[in-house]
């Protein structure tokens, strides 16, 4: 038996996932600690019961997820409206080198998983999902890119990107804290009780900033304007050039324009309050889709080689972090609670970094410093350098 699903049954499923998800997280105390996504949550559950339909002979379900392109291009779009040029300044030294270490990441997690899916015999692309793409990247960079790659003809791409983005999210948040206890103890480091408290403009202004439908349609004109123009460029772009560039992340880079030319006359008229409201909810649905349509007989297959990759990547962050990151940032206090954040965010998600970043503080003491660099980095900037070493790395094995 079939059951053939319309566009708006998929959505509201998508969204009864997201509920479904969020209750549980609510309710069972591993799934909050390690900030799983809610999504991520009701998504496997709905794909673990649809694999069981299938796998029984009882039902095969078939969602029209068509939409789920248009969700995930909004997402992108307003990552890039948040990246303001003024939240580097606020940052400073630390920031900078903050940032370019996550595209020093980026890249090493890329080579990684190329490298290690040609040892292991498998497609080269599936590399690149387990790199960068599920490691810094998460949930949503799985999704979108593993999209790209599933049209190429890797059929399990997203199921892999989307299953490697899970164990290292979980990997992300058992590792922060023991890292940073360790460099505490090694190093004895203290908090700086002392330190004043940072003003951040940037960030905090949106407790200020009211929603109402005009001040709302203004964000979402701003949001498709940045859409429409990505797009047009991005095949633009790649017909011109041969390079395969998503629309998606020509979406994105156009909006970071857009941001900071709309800053340079008028700093209140992009209203981050109600550009987060949206993405959150296309984020939420856009991922509550590609959970919902898992394949997991797909990652059966590839399951030990898939947890190989992610040990390597796991490896990787503890001893660059410890070791390297550490030292760059200025062997002190905020130095390790950044760490605690890079290995948070570097496997998983910027939420799961300020878990990780909140459970150390709360220990040890508080570290100002590293909650206004992490945020801005892990949130915003970060993908500035993720996503033209991601798309270099799909085209050069595609």
């Amino acid at each position: 038996m079939e059951l053939e699903l319309t566009q708006v049954t998929t959505i509201f499923l998508a969204v009864a996932v997201f509920l479904v998800g969020k209750y549980l997280n609510s309710k069972i105390n591993f799934l909050s600690r390690f900030c799983i996504p809610a999504p991520v949550v009701g998504g496997l559950i709905f794909a673990i019961i649809t694999t069981i339909l299938k796998g029984t002979g009882l039902l095969t379900i078939t969602l029209d997820t068509s939409l789920q392109g248009l969700f995930m291009l909004t997402f992108f779009t307003t990552v890039g409206l948040g990246a303001s040029f003024g939240l580097i300044k606020l940052g400073g030294k630390l920031l900078v080198i903050y940032w370019v270490s996550c595209g020093v990441l980026a890249l090493v997690q890329s080579v990684i998983g190329v490298s290690m899916a040609k040892l292991l015999n498998i497609e080269p692309l599936i590399g690149v999902v387990v790199g960068a793409v599920s490691m810094e990247g998460g949930h949503g960079a799985a999704t979108a890119f593993g999209n790209t790659i599933k049209d190429m003809g890797v059929d399990s791409a997203l199921s892999v990107g989307l299953a490697a983005a899970t164990v290292g999210l979980v990997a992300g948040g058992l590792m922060g804290g023991p890292i940073v206890r360790y460099l505490v103890n090694k190093h004895n480091l203290k908090a700086d009780e002392s330190e004043v408290q940072m003003e951040n403009p940037v960030i905090n202004n949106t407790e200020n900033e009211s929603m109402d439908s005009k001040s709302v349609m203004v964000q979402l004109f701003i949001i498709t304007l940045c859409m429409a123009v990505g797009a047009y460029a991005g095949d633009l772009f790649t017909q011109l050039t041969g390079f395969s560039l998503p629309n998606y992340v020509s979406a994105m880079f156009i909006a970071v324009i857009v941001r900071n030319i709309i800053d340079l006359y008028n700093k209140d008229l992009i209203q981050m309050k109600s550009i987060s409201l949206i993405g959150d909810i296309t984020l939420g649905i856009f991922l509550s889709m590609a959970l919902m349509s898992i394949k997991l007989w797909e990652v059966a297959n590839l399951a030990l080689p898939l947890l190989a990759i992610v040990l390597v990547q796991v490896l990787f962050i503890g001893l660059f972090g410890t070791f390297v990151l550490f030292r760059l940032l200025g062997k002190d206090y905020d130095a390790a609670v950044m760490v605690g954040g890079f290995t948070g965010h570097g496997l998983g998600a910027t939420p799961n970094a300020m878990a990780n970043m909140d459970a150390i503080v709360s220990r040890f003491g508080p570290s100002r410093k590293a909650f206004l660099v992490v945020p801005i980095v892990g949130a915003f900037l970060i993908d500035v350098f993720a996503m033209p070493i991601i798309i270099t790395t799909i085209n050069m094995f595609s």
